[in-house]
């Protein structure tokens, strides 16, 4: 995770202010809290979680600013899929993203948070896939 991290602030990057451009404080398309999984020690942590612009920010508390400072932070694009993982973890509301090499866990406080995280995180691992363009996305939230 501490590579993929390096990944999005283009390595040691002395302007703190860089987190691949994206103004994570602002109109982001998803926020909520999600427990997840340490990466080192994995004791479960509750954490308040930002998806914008193809990534996925992780904060502390829920009073995200200009000022404030992810904890992590996931570039969607390296992600492979989202699925449930209730059966792997044992724990009702849990969903996996995985990586090349890596697979991250968390849990939602609810089945539709869940579905809604999965939902969202897989639009956007699609959207920022370069094997598609725009016009060969489709909003499944919007289909009538």
């Amino acid at each position: 995770m501490a590579s993929l991290w390096r990944a999005v602030i283009g390595g040691q990057s002395n302007n703190s202010d860089d987190y691949g451009g994206v103004e994570f404080w602002s109109n982001p398309e998803r926020t909520g809290w999600l427990t997840k999984q340490g990466e080192y020690i994995k004791t479960w942590r509750r954490r308040w979680f930002v998806l914008k612009q193809g990534k996925l920010f992780w904060f502390k508390d829920s009073d995200v600013t200009r000022l404030s400072r992810p904890r992590g932070v996931v570039p969607v694009a390296s992600c492979l899929t989202v699925k449930g993982a209730e059966d792997i973890l044992n724990k009702q509301y849990a969903f996996e993203v995985s990586m090349s090499g890596e697979t991250m866990y968390f849990i939602a406080d609810t089945e539709n948070e869940k579905e809604d995280w999965i939902n969202s995180i897989g639009r956007c691992i699609v959207q920022h896939s370069r094997s598609v363009t725009d016009s060969e996305i489709f909003d499944y939230d919007n289909k009538r």
